[in-house]
């Protein structure tokens, strides 16, 4: 079943991208497997497959690490960099260094206790070969080995192993030094003593499979955001991140002594602030003996922009789809501004703020600590420990109830700030009834200028939203209508880091788009009734060009996320040169490739073109170079550390200009390493 599915995916693909097949006769082949998938055949004893150790990893990596592509691979040294991470949340380790070597390898260092060396009797084997060998073994499940740890749900790093062509685990304890070596999951080195050692801890060494992965290769940019993350939620402690690969070497290392007090500072820089100093508060609970059963620490701080940036975790993993302990903040902060409201007589007794008004330019960082944590899914995105939403609740009445009774002005201002969001929401729901589309299918209510395409399965469409009329009209010629849509814009769309909605859905250029993908926007979005699988950003390879681009994207990151987040994204990438030879066309993406085709064959009788925005190119050669799924180039934009997006959409949309001019300058040219 999964390969069909996967020649499914495949054949879904194809209808897009590959213009010369007939797309009726490709959709009639996906109908038909569509139909063959869910049928069962003969299903007896002998179709039971037993897979031993870690060959269920092997057979089945998605299952466990999520994907075998960039996302995966980063995955794995996540995985890794956990379980110092528990040695740190138990007390014992205060440094972590992560080093991508020379040969592409990753190694993950710890001053921790390192993993027991001992001989397990029930096993036969050394604590550390169960550990690396056999799924859901370690000391967190029931031992004593760890109060507190954020693994409990993880695949652990038996899967990093299973996935590696190569590891390694070096173990400092006790004063001696003690190696073993694995290939795919399997021993090659049993375990030994090197030597005697005055160093503690772990180190694991290991080489990603290319056998499994689409790419081996990691992204160092990718792992420092994350690894920061980790160093602001856990106060004091140093992580390091070092690439020796040639050509490459770079380190930089984190250390936050203020911890999540930091961590918000960092998130709302270059932002007018409301209030004079964050609101932090740290509360512990125990259990009779003493010990540590739970640990709330929270801190926010409000400015004067309009968007909401909440960051919750739980035993450091970032519980992306919230839970209880979210709920609790929320539930807690809204009741807080609610009754203070009522009793120093702002509001009416009979009004009420609600939760979105009341966070309107809110930052903050939710950070819990405690036992047997209760993830959902296997990702670990959303927390489902019942108590801990009274727990963070109760909390928030205590600690911000008190901060508002001590800040009188600074309380009157954060209300008023809510007022205004809460006559602004009202207005921008009468203007939301006035783009919302009654069905996807009615496509008298599409805007006008909307060159719809005439394939209704919308997994085969694609939508580019084009920079300007007379680039418009020349796509609308060149493209395939059976599944290419365009939508022309009229100039640069609205900043909306710097409007309320009610403003943004007055602004035609962004209703056209909400009407012809007809998903709708913030707490209404429905992926389900997004019309087209690809929405392709074509602007002019200019200065202007890229800060319309990112005008559309902080539209989409503030608005409808999960486009970014699901890959719906992408961004086209017209040539910037044409040159003629010998009645032959060449064209050049940059002035890089366009000097090498040069040294490559000289300057003699070529006209050389530079093209200044897409109307210049008819619509032949706009089809040729940027639409034809043959030859385009498409650059997916996705979003895999939200807390840089978040950052850079404030630097480049938020009121410092300077700061907006500056990247503008220095990136224009690099859309294809935008990596949002």
């Amino acid at each position: 079943m999964e390969d069909n599915k996967n020649d499914l995916q495949n054949k879904n693909k194809k209808v897009v991208e590959n213009k010369s097949e007939d797309i009726n006769e490709l959709k009639e082949d996906i109908e038909k497997d569509e139909k063959e998938i869910g049928k069962s055949t003969k299903y007896d004893a002998g179709d039971i497959q037993v897979l031993e150790g870690l060959e269920p990893v092997r057979k089945r990596p998605g299952m466990y690490i999520g994907s075998t592509d960039e996302h995966g691979l980063h995955h794995l040294v996540t995985e890794v960099v956990d379980n110092s991470i528990d040695e740190a949340l138990a007390g014992y380790c205060t440094q972590i260094d992560v080093i991508i070597n020379f040969d592409g390898s990753c190694s993950v260092i710890d001053n921790g206790r390192g993993i027991p060396t001992g001989i397990i009797p029930k096993e036969g084997k050394s604590a550390v070969e169960v550990v690396l060998t056999k799924l859901h073994a370690g000391g967190k499940f029931g031992g004593e080995g760890y109060k507190i740890s954020g693994g409990l749900h993880g695949v652990g790093v038996s899967c990093v192993n299973a996935l590696s062509k190569y590891m390694k685990a070096d173990v400092y304890q006790n004063g001696q030094h003690y190696k073993i070596e694995f290939s795919r999951g399997k021993v090659i080195s049993p375990l030994e003593i090197v030597g005697p050692t005055e160093k503690r801890g772990t180190t694991i060494t290991f080489l990603p499979d290319d056998e499994i992965f689409e790419t081996t290769v990691f992204n160092f940019d990718t792992m420092k955001n994350r690894f920061r993350e980790i160093a602001f939620l856990n106060k004091g402690l140093v992580i390091s991140i070092e690439d020796k690969r040639e050509g490459q070497q770079r380190k930089e290392t984190f250390e936050f002594k203020g911890g999540i007090v930091e961590f918000v500072d960092y998130l709302n820089k270059n932002r007018e602030t409301l209030l004079s100093a964050p609101v932090y508060f740290n509360k512990f609970n125990r259990n009779n003996n003493g010990e540590l059963e739970n640990e709330v620490e929270v801190c926010f701080q409000f400015n004067e922009g309009y968007s909401e940036v909440i960051n919750a975790y739980a035993n450091n993993i970032n519980t992306e789809e919230g839970g209880t302990h979210l709920d609790g903040f929320k539930a807690g902060l809204t009741k807080v501004i609610n009754d203070y409201a009522i009793a120093n007589k702002i509001i009416k007794d009979n009004e009420k703020l609600s939760g979105e008004d009341c966070r309107e330019g809110i930052t903050a960082v939710i950070s819990v600590k405690l036992r047997n944590p209760q993830f959902e899914g296997q990702t670990k995105t959303k927390l489902g420990n019942s108590e801990m939403r009274n727990i963070v609740y109760k909390a928030m009445i205590e600690e911000f109830g008190d901060y508002l009774d001590n800040h009188p002005a600074e309380a009157k201002n954060l209300i008023l700030k809510s007022i205004t969001a809460q006559r602004a929401r009202d207005a921008a729901r009468n203007a939301r009834e006035l783009t919302r589309r009654k069905s996807v299918l009615e496509n008298t209510t599409l805007p006008g200028k909307l060159a719809d395409c005439s394939e209704k399965n919308r997994k085969c469409c694609e939508i580019y939203i084009v920079e300007g009329d007379s680039a418009g009209g020349t796509a609308k010629t060149g493209r395939d209508r059976r599944f290419q849509a365009i939508l022309p814009l009229r100039g640069k769309i609205l900043n909306v880091e710097k409007a309320r909605l009610n403003k943004i859905l007055e602004n035609n250029e962004i209703k056209s788009m909400i009407t012809a993908f007809g998903c709708g926007i913030g707490s209404e979005f429905n992926e389900d009734k997004l019309r087209y699988d690809k929405i392709i950003c074509m602007t002019d390879a200019d200065v202007d060009g890229a800060h319309i681009r990112i005008l559309l994207l902080t539209f989409f990151f503030r608005y409808m996320r999960p486009l970014i987040e699901h890959g719906h994204v992408y961004a086209a990438k017209p040539p910037l040169y044409k040159v003629t030879r010998n009645k032959e066309e060449h064209y050049f993406y940059s002035d890089d490739e366009l000097e090498q085709w040069y040294q490559a064959n000289g300057r003699k009788g070529c006209a050389q073109q530079r093209y200044k925005g897409l109307g210049e190119m008819d619509a032949d050669q706009l089809w040729e170079t940027t639409m034809d799924p043959e030859h385009r180039i498409l650059i997916q934009l996705t979003m895999e550390d939200a807390i840089e997006a978040e950052k850079y959409f404030n630097d480049l949309m938020g009121e410092d200009s300077e700061l907006r001019r500056k990247f503008i300058e220095e990136n224009a040219t690099l859309v294809d390493d935008l990596d949002i």
